[in-house]
């Protein structure tokens, strides 16, 4: 049918309320497509189809159907305009501004088209089940009836309106109102003609009427920080890693080696000629493959590259939670790090912070105008000691946030596990508090059980949905069963950062050797508890930092016995029960502490001395991998045996590692004094080959000679039946294997 001419402007309009016309031209309407876009409604004694729209800077404005005729809209007041057209034009068309400076702007009308989110991602949404929340919230490139564009959605329940505002619209809300979806909580729309690169943010108005723009909380990439802009992102990397991520599917990661590598991107290496730039994602990527494939790292573990304003907080303040920091490079680069690494043959895990977020007010924080996804109440709701907000996880879209945010990570970056940050501060609601500053639980406790139920439901959606890949507790008290199953009533975790191990074994080699005899215990102690949990050995970035000096300046002596105290508390880290994890530049053994706004110390590499400290530490993790006795049975008591730990009065410590009939005698002599005659119990009679010492001169070590090869006595000692007898050079460890 013919084009209807108007009869007027209250034809136009008379399907909407005066109220909706209102509010639309304001800006203050949160269902914009009732009004704006085509609108089916009887005109004569034909059906037609209005189509209105809305900028409030134009003087005109003309719609250009899907065959190029153009149509002259009528000027309905405050920038609205509407005209009638038959249905083949109401689909397809475009809308033509013009502005009094003889300016035109064409574009698809984003009010068109029908919702891009459907029931189900919106029912999931309400029950805060959606586990990939990222693919329905956020800015994605789509093309929708054959128009490109992007689909905006974001959470705000308690916002009266929101607009999609950016680049392409002027950073001005009044063009991109969104429409609320029902009671989800939702707002929508699909913007044509916004693609890859473009910049935006989320406008809101609260319902006291106060304006907030914010990022996107699901934004796949942001702004180089200082910058805060969510940019529209969509990848197109192409994995090579397939057969890496099927084999971690059939692992039990609990009997398979792993030995950590700590990394701070930003100042691993830096590029002083440029600046003291840091490495981007790509650069780095060959090069720290390279390295901790030499070395014989099992994994790396990144410290948090979520987006974050304040770099000093070395990650651990996010603001992005689904965007990698640009500091580095785009999402696309940081794939190609964790694919490279895969590649070489190297697990990817990443610092992971659902504790607390900070009070930027771009970000997270009174997000609608309402304390969204921080707890309402300060005692709940602040964090004492960081100036942090904490998550309300007895919200379940908040905790749905999260615990996709888990999933993001791992589906989308292939990361291979999550060391999750500061959980003793989630798990106590007195954590760092003072009486009359927390609440106690609806059961009077100090328990968050909100908090508890949030973790299990993190580890549960991760065992479901990443095959193999871990989750990893920083939790430093002695909360019970961190590492027992969900269904058994634990955590879930996979694995626990055994703090205690750190301190008391830390605090063992501070001590002058000849007052070791009096804290054997010190050392001995973690066993009592080792397998109570599944642990991970700690000697990370938090003690080398603050103050708290470099670990081979924790060591005693000169400079030759701090270096083999240092390789002997390596050689002890790696060698008992349990995985272990190491700071980045403990090659180095450097003197100075970790210093984040720069390099690590490589010159160090020169060194004859730090030479063959690297050397013995490769020597070391090369040894653990290749040999099951030190990680197949860490879950079981019968993987580990004392042989003897009481000699204080030598600092002498003995043990065995097992894997069957495989087995290694690891000992351990922790004074400067050697031993030429030194009899410990043998696990079995015959021929024991010296596979590894610490005190080996290619090391470093001293010029006392130790025995290749040593047969055994039977002679019983230790409880053992036959015993052997060994040189035990001065602060050394001898790893001893059946020949």
């Amino acid at each position: 049918m013919s084009r209807v001419t108007s009869s007027g402007r209250d034809a136009l309009l008379r399907d909407v309320s005066q109220a909706g016309v209102r509010d639309v031209c304001r800006g203050t309407s949160a269902d914009p497509h009732r009004v704006l876009g085509p609108h089916r409604l009887s005109h004569g004694k034909r059906d037609a189809w209005c189509v209105r729209a809305l900028h409030p800077d134009a003087v005109a404005a003309r719609l250009i159907d899907r065959h190029g005729a153009t149509h002259a809209m009528t000027a309905l007041g405050d920038g609205l305009f509407g005209v009638f057209v038959d249905g083949a034009e109401a689909s397809g068309y475009r809308i033509a501004f013009a502005f009094a400076d003889g300016n035109e702007w064409e574009r698809d009308d984003p009010y068109r088209f029908a919702p891009t989110l459907g029931d189900v991602d919106l029912h999931l949404i309400g029950e805060g089940k959606h586990l990939q929340l990222w693919n329905a919230l956020g800015a994605h490139p789509d093309v929708v009836e054959g128009v490109a564009g992007t689909r905006f959605a974001v959470w705000a329940p308690n916002a009266r309106t929101a607009s999609v505002v950016g680049d392409f619209c002027g950073w001005d809300a009044r063009l991109l109102p969104m429409r609320k979806l029902g009671g989800s909580g939702v707002f929508e729309i699909f913007v044509p003609g916004v693609g890859v690169g473009a910049r935006y943010k989320f406008e809101l108005v609260t319902a006291a009427g106060e304006r907030r723009v914010k990022t996107d909380p699901l934004a796949n990439a942001m702004d180089l920080p200082p910058g805060t802009d969510s940019i529209v992102a969509q990848s197109s990397y192409e994995w090579g890693d397939s057969d890496w991520l099927e084999e971690r599917g059939r692992a039990d990661p609990a009997r398979r080696p792993l030995n950590i590598y700590e990394v701070h991107l930003g100042s691993w290496a830096r590029v002083l000629e440029e600046g003291n730039r840091h490495l981007t994602y790509r650069e780095i990527a060959p090069r720290l493959a390279a390295h901790v494939g030499r070395l014989g790292f099992t994994h790396v573990e990144l410290m948090p590259i979520a987006e974050h304003p304040y770099y000093p907080s070395w990650g651990y303040q996010i603001t992005g939670y689904y965007a990698p920091t640009a500091r580095y490079g785009s999402p696309d680069d940081l794939r190609f790090l964790v694919d490279t690494l895969h590649r070489a043959g190297i697990g990817v895990l990443l610092d992971w912070v659902p504790a607390h977020f900070p009070k930027d007010d771009f970000s997270l924080r009174h997000f609608d105008g309402t304390p969204l996804y921080e707890h309402e109440d300060p005692r709940r709701g602040e964090h004492p000691d960081w100036g942090t907000l904490i998550f309300n996880y007895g919200r379940h879209e908040v905790r749905n946030f999260l615990v996709a945010n888990a999933l993001y990570w791992l589906r989308e970056f292939h990361f291979d596990g999550l060391r999750v940050d500061a959980v003793a501060s989630m798990l106590y609601l007195d954590y760092s508090r003072r009486p009359g500053q927390w609440v106690p639980n609806q059961k009077g406790g100090r328990e968050n059980l909100e908090a508890i139920d949030f973790l299990r439901e993190v580890n549960r959606a991760v065992a479901a949905n990443a095959p193999g890949a871990v989750t990893i507790a920083e939790e430093s008290t002695s909360w019970p069963r961190v590492t027992t199953p969900v269904e058994d009533g634990g955590l879930g975790f996979a694995f626990k950062w055994n703090m205690g191990w750190m301190h008391d074994t830390l605090n063992y080699f501070r001590r002058d050797p000849i007052h070791r005899r009096f804290h054997q215990n010190e050392l001995t102690f973690a066993m009592l508890y080792e397998h109570s949990e599944r642990f991970v050995a700690p000697l990370s970035h938090d003690e080398v930092v603050h103050g708290k000096g470099s670990l081979i300046n924790k060591m005693p002596g000169d400079a030759w016995q701090r270096l083999a105290n240092l390789r002997a508390l390596l050689a002890y880290q790696v060698l008992r029960p349990g995985k272990a994890l190491m700071f980045m530049g403990t090659e180095l053994a450097p003197e100075r502490e970790w210093n984040p706004d720069v390099s690590l110390d490589w010159h160090l590499a020169d060194d004859p001395a730090r030479r063959g400290f690297d050397a013995f530490l490769a020597a070391l993790l090369h040894l653990y991998r290749e040999h099951t006795c030190f990680w197949r049975r860490d879950p079981d008591p019968e993987g580990f045996a004392w042989i003897d730990c009481q000699d204080s009065e030598r600092s002498v410590f003995s043990f065995e590692r097992r894997d069957g009939d495989a087995h290694a005698v690891v000992v351990m002599n922790l004074t400067p004094a050697p031993h030429e005659d030194y009899r410990i119990g043998a696990p079995a009679m015959g021929t024991y080959r010296e596979a590894l010492s610490s005190d080996d001169p290619r090391f470093g070590g001293s010029p006392f000679a130790t025995t290749a090869a040593v047969v055994t006595d039977p002679v019983p000692f230790h409880g053992r039946a036959q015993s052997m007898r060994l040189r035990l050079p001065p602060l050394g460890v001898l790893v001893l294997m059946p020949a």
